[in-house]
């Protein structure tokens, strides 16, 4: 098996980084929502050596992000998790597993809107106190597209499983509130993207 790569990840990785650090300065335990190519663990365990990294993704993903965990082969990049948002999320014997802060990018436009809600109620489910949400991706603003190239980029998602798409900040800032977290940053990212970042009370 080849391991996989994306170039999304290569270019967004630094911009994303150099965000999201401050907010994770005191945090212990990360989960990251939808691994991928297992590019941003990597990169992000590397250059946050305080944190501990939990990559997850559906199972059928597992072997390719752990090709690039075992070619790193840092202290703070445990095996990853199999994790379908829309079924039970692990948990330990004691409990649901807790997490100071949970990072997701391009997962979003990607999922059904109900695999969306059912991430948050998960993100609850496993949050610690005072812990930070970090989503990053393309989202609409006040129903408006905020590039022509989102709008073709949504048009080609609904193609793709009408399901997918674009979702729109204040429905998913919405979802965020419900769970008892509040909008601390919104960063403007390269290629039309945001970082959103909650934190919970």
């Amino acid at each position: 098996m080849h391991k996989p790569f994306s170039q999304a990840c290569e270019n967004n990785k630094g911009p994303i980084l150099a965000a999201l650090s401050p907010h994770l300065a005191t945090a212990g335990n990360v989960l990251e929502i939808g691994s991928g190519t297992g590019q941003h663990a990597v990169f992000f365990a590397a250059n946050m050596p305080q944190l501990n990294w939990q990559c997850s993704d559906q199972a059928e993903n597992l072997a390719g992000i752990k090709l690039w965990l075992d070619e790193a082969d840092l202290q703070n990049l445990p095996a990853p998790l199999a994790l379908n948002v829309l079924a039970q999320w692990p948990s330990s014997n004691s409990g649901p597993k807790s997490y100071d802060a949970i990072y997701s990018a391009n997962t979003c436009h990607i999922m059904s809107w109900a695999m969306v809600e059912a991430m948050f109620k998960g993100i609850n489910f496993a949050l610690n106190p005072g812990g930070i949400v970090a989503i990053y991706g393309p989202f609409n603003y006040a129903g408006e597209f905020t590039s022509d190239s989102n709008a073709a980029f949504d048009q080609y998602l609904r193609d793709v499983h009408p399901q997918q798409g674009i979702r729109d900040f204040e429905a998913v800032n919405a979802l965020a509130e419900a769970i008892g977290t509040r909008l601390v940053a919104d960063y403007a990212m390269p290629a039309n993207n945001r970082l959103l970042i909650w934190q919970k009370a």
